[in-house]
């Protein structure tokens, strides 16, 4: 059973599904800085990938996996000073998780699943709050699994341990993989490492890429990407969204 694209479908095709196994697959990025290498679609590119080896999963299970199209818009503070960072409200990325929640419920979904491949923490807060007000309202299972998370982030790369992970080697392998014409490599080739941690400056209270030692908007390892690295780490992200999916339905479900 192939994954499908909601925006692909006729509307009495999705009539026809069993919607009470069907799972809809919501990628999630931002228009964002992602150093002078790659595009400012980098997460949404991301996101994609990750929904549709995720929904790959999911069908091999028996799940209708239907990716919807991506949310390519999201809250990006960090990256606000860069030219071409498209940043919006905390609460209107709230507000449409819940809005197309409260369609899917409505329409009989089994749940709600978030490719999510934006980091920025009041991002990440304002998914926390739609899972919260979604259980609330009693809306069909939300799956999200944070990646800057236990058990999550320990399954994913050395680079992205070190939270020097924006547009180093683990966000270009996966766009090399993905939409290589995106990467300027003989530009991403040039590039020094930078090693300074997103996350420990984050803790230390940094609120932009400037602040935690980015002026150039990328952290990490870049010139060593690979696309045969981005594939396996696909993979697991893939492996990553099935396991989420499988928590909020209840119970972890193996194929």
């Amino acid at each position: 059973m192939a994954s499908r694209e909601l925006a692909e479908m006729t509307w009495e095709e999705v009539r026809d599904l069993d919607r009470a196994r069907a799972v809809a697959v919501l990628p999630v990025g931002a228009i964002e800085a992602h150093g002078p290498h790659l595009a400012l679609s980098t997460d949404v590119v991301i996101a994609r990938g990750m929904a549709r080896a995720g929904a790959a999963r999911l069908a091999r299970r028996g799940y209708e996996a239907i990716v919807l199209p991506a949310a390519p818009f999201s809250a990006s503070p960090f990256g606000a000073a860069f030219v071409g960072t498209l940043s919006i409200r905390a609460e209107t990325m709230t507000a449409l998780v819940l809005d197309l929640a409260a369609e899917l419920t409505r329409h009989g979904f089994a749940a709600l699943a978030i490719a999510n491949a934006h980091l920025d923490p009041a991002h990440l807060r304002s998914l926390e709050a739609a899972l919260e007000q979604g259980r609330a309202a009693n809306l069909l299972p939300i799956a999200w699994p944070n990646l800057t998370r236990r058990p999550w982030a320990a399954r994913l790369t050395e680079e992205f341990q070190t939270g020097a992970c924006h547009a180093g080697r683990f966000e270009s392998s996966i766009v090399l993989a993905e939409r290589p014409e995106l990467v300027r490599e003989g530009v991403a080739a040039a590039l020094a490492p930078n090693p300074s941690s997103l996350s420990s400056a984050i803790r230390e209270g940094r609120h932009t890429f400037a602040e935690a030692g980015g002026p150039r908007a990328y952290f990490g390892w870049p010139a060593e990407a690979t696309a045969a690295e981005g594939r396996a780490t696909l993979e697991t992200l893939g492996e990553i969204l099935d396991e989420a999916v499988a928590e909020a339905l209840g119970g972890r479900e193996r194929a």
